[in-house]
């Protein structure tokens, strides 16, 4: 058999032109992508790096208005409020509201001073005798009376000469509108009697007397709280006759509202 010759294979010389088509393909996209990112909106960029000085700083960048291309200027009326307009803003009603509590202070503060120099006239007397403390406290106005001047040793019955001082009491408190809370106090001395088994029921009705009293001349019932706190919250300590009976009294405390205690005057 005779051998067969090789085949002899055709040369391409075009296969190049598909390398250098893929290579221009790509110089191509190179070149949009460097443009691209070499064409940066200079009004955009103005805008974004102005907000953030103003978030950083609280000052605007610049006086003037900062308008991208081909937009009209917005009127002053339109535009939008920054950072530091809203801060002037709250600041402002900050102040204001400020400025009404201090009025409502003051007003209450002169009104409790009224109050506390209407019973100062009306118990002057036993004010004199020591029978009598009046003071203004964070809680109000409060007034001790001795309980010698109320009631007889061991007793929850107002006396006869007590009544037209309490009397006058009633017509001052029954002015205002503010709560008012009666305490019973007594010293440590022990009492056990049919009617009062203990300090307790004693304290407890003294305060109910003095109570019934401003009801009776037209305090209303609903401002007034009775309370009986025994020798629980003695004035001084209960080693002399003295001290003894400075801590047997009935306090009266005409209450101001929480929004209406008065800073800055101690207990």
């Amino acid at each position: 058999m005779e051998r067969r010759g090789k085949r002899t294979e055709h040369s391409n010389n075009d296969r190049w032109l598909v390398s250098y088509a893929d290579f221009i393909t790509l110089l191509f996209a190179f070149f949009v992508v460097m443009y691209s990112i070499s064409s940066v909106n200079e009004a955009k960029y103005k805008i974004f790096s102005d907000s953030l000085s103003i978030a950083f700083t609280q000052r605007l960048a610049s006086t003037s208005p900062i308008v991208p291309p081909n937009q009209p200027l917005v009127a002053p009326t339109q535009q939008k409020p920054t950072v530091t307009t809203l801060a002037n803003r709250n600041k402002v009603l900050v102040d204001k509201r400020t400025a009404q509590l201090g009025e409502q202070q003051r007003k209450i503060e002169e009104r409790m001073k009224k109050l506390a120099n209407g019973l100062n006239q009306v118990m002057a007397p036993l004010i004199n005798q020591r029978l009598v403390s009046i003071n203004q406290s964070r809680r109000g106005v409060v007034m001790d009376i001795s309980a010698s001047t109320l009631f007889g040793t061991g007793e929850a019955v107002l006396q006869a000469s007590s009544l037209d001082v309490l009397r006058q009491v009633a017509v001052v408190l029954g002015k205002e509108d503010m709560s008012i809370e009666v305490e019973g106090h007594t010293d440590d001395t022990p009492i056990a009697t049919a009617q009062f088994p203990s300090n307790w029921e004693l304290s407890s009705a003294r305060a109910s007397s003095v109570v019934r009293m401003l009801i009776d001349n037209g305090v209303p019932a609903k401002r007034l709280a009775v309370v009986g706190l025994a020798s629980n919250q003695p004035l001084a300590a209960n080693d002399t006759a003295e001290n003894r009976a400075r801590n047997r009294r009935v306090t009266i405390t005409i209450a101001s509202s929480n929004l209406d205690r008065v800073a800055g005057i101690e207990e």
